[in-house]
């Protein structure tokens, strides 16, 4: 199919970025599966957003139902949990979290019922009807957060983009990361509800104009995307080119719009709020017919997996269930990765459970790992060539190693997005990605340091003022108690002389 440019020259837009094997035809061209079957218990994270971990509201042995509210979101930044089906809360305990460390996190545990109930069956609204200010309300009511994987709370980004008067709303159909398909599935078959969303986010943005990026290698969603929105003229579906980072929003922003997003800025500093396909579906789900996120499509694919398929499950699935349920070879099986092969978290086992951002699950075999020995740097430049945000992956490593973490500050590691452009293009097989992301949590680390030294410091100063403090008041105490007690003196000492001088005189005109 032919690329649709809406600007001309739209090729010098692109920074860099590389073309791996996109691995999606196990998956692209399967429907969505909705019929994975409801496990026993489910492991509901109450920390699976970016922000403050949910408050649960439920206490153990509460029934709840279906959409029921379980957890509610904590301070400006989080994210509302809701009970994907009918149960009873079995128990909140710490349970591995669906993170390369496989660390304890408080986690809800709910054992189903089977019957699949909701307390009361939601209510359709016109969502036009409502004040825009009401969308995000409703979506922050509902724990909608970014479905591309970055889990950000979406009702934060709806009021940011209302507060800035956003000019342009860009929704990100690249889904870059090879065998990842389940935007594109969502695409093909739910368009309709993708573009209302769209129009929903619109609303509430107060915004006009909104552009739909999809890589041209999902030629079908691109088609069932324009179709949906071929009654919108506000609504501009665009394909862009095949290539990773392609779904990094500073690059969609500046194919796209032609914008460049300020290396510490946002894109709502440019005109642009950007979410995902997923997010938007997602959006429309809960304004429209009141159904709170619980559920998301998830790809299960890799080399050990039987049968790779897009499959629809309730958040708090084990990652176990859902490699059963697809079929997984455990002697082809070496790793396994939370989201896609690029930037996707490798995880230490698979009894942690599905989450919200949750977009891929892979079994990855020893032949698509194809690890190496790394040799000697042979100075090619491809890593320059291929970083999207225009670093020097060299320079960088080479300071890192040398324990220079501020000389690699200097050469801009706080801009690198750990997309693995770099690792990927590098024919010495040197893992550049792994020295920053290891200098970022060193950093991370030191600025924890610091800051504790900072507020020790602070703590120290303020104890010291406190005594200096109490001792001037001491001191302005026993001053002013000696200066009455010599006021006392002086007033004996005046009645005294008075007397006696009574005295005198009396004795005087006796």
């Amino acid at each position: 199919m032919q690329i649709t440019f809406p600007f001309a020259g739209l090729e010098s837009r692109i920074r860099g970025g590389v073309h791996p094997e996109t691995r999606k035809e196990s998956t692209a061209g399967k429907a969505i599966d909705t019929d994975f079957p409801l496990p026993s218990m489910l492991y509901i994270a109450l920390q699976q957003h970016v922000g403050q971990p949910a408050e649960p509201v439920v206490k153990v042995g509460d029934r709840v139902f279906k959409g029921q509210l379980i957890a509610v979101g904590q301070g400006n930044i989080s994210a509302s949990l809701h009970a994907p089906t009918s149960g009873v809360v079995a128990d909140i305990i710490d349970y591995p979290a669906a993170h390369p460390s496989a660390l304890p996190t408080p986690t809800l545990l709910l054992e189903t019922d089977s019957l699949d109930l909701w307390q009361q069956e939601p209510e359709t609204c016109d969502p036009f009807s409502l004040p825009p200010e009401e969308i995000s309300i409703r979506v922050a009511a509902a724990g909608v957060v970014g479905m591309g994987g970055a889990a950000f709370p979406s009702a934060v980004k709806l009021n940011l983009g209302r507060r800035t008067r956003i000019k342009t709303l860009l929704i990100n159909g690249g889904e870059c990361e090879p065998y990842l398909t389940c935007d594109d599935r969502l695409m093909q078959e739910r368009a309709d509800d993708i573009v209302d969303g769209i129009r929903i986010m619109l609303h509430g943005l107060e915004c006009r104009d909104a552009m739909v990026g999809i890589e041209d290698n999902k030629p079908l969603a691109f088609a069932a995307m324009r179709a949906a929105a071929a009654s919108y003229p506000s609504i501009q579906v665009l394909q862009v080119p095949t290539l990773y980072p392609m779904g990094w929003d500073k690059q969609m922003i500046r194919y796209l719009t032609g914008k460049e997003v300020p290396a510490d800025g946002r894109a709502t500093d440019v005109g642009v709020l950007m979410h995902n396909i997923g997010t938007a579906y997602a959006v429309q789900q809960a304004i429209r017919y009141g159904r709170p996120l619980t559920r998301r499509v998830v790809t299960v694919s890799g080399g050990a997996v039987k049968t790779p398929r897009n499959v629809e499950v309730p958040i708090g699935t084990l990652l176990t269930e859902l490699f059963a349920y697809c079929g997984l070879d455990i002697n082809r099986a070496r790793r396994f990765v939370l989201g896609g092969p690029m930037m996707g978290d490798i995880l230490p086992h698979t009894r942690v459970p599905v989450i919200k951002g949750a977009c891929g699950i892979l079994a990855l075999s020893a032949e698509e790992i194809n690890e190496q020995d790394s040799k000697a740097c042979i100075r090619c430049s491809r890593c320059v060539t291929a970083c999207p945000t225009g670093l020097l992956p060299l320079e960088m490593m080479v300071r890192i190693r040398a324990g220079q973490l501020d000389g690699a500050l200097n050469y801009g590691l706080r801009d690198c997005i750990s997309c693995a452009s770099c690792s990927y293009a590098c024919p010495s097989g040197i893992p550049l990605v792994s020295y920053f992301k290891y200098a970022n949590s060193e950093l991370v680390a030191r600025d924890q340091a610091s800051l504790k030294s900072e507020q020790t410091k602070k703590l120290a100063d303020e104890k010291t003022a406190r005594l200096e403090r109490i001792k001037q008041e001491q001191l302005a105490m026993a001053a002013k108690r000696k200066a009455e007690t010599e006021a006392r003196k002086k007033e004996a000492e005046a009645r005294k002389q008075a007397k006696e001088e009574e005295a005198r005189k009396n004795k005087e005109e006796a």
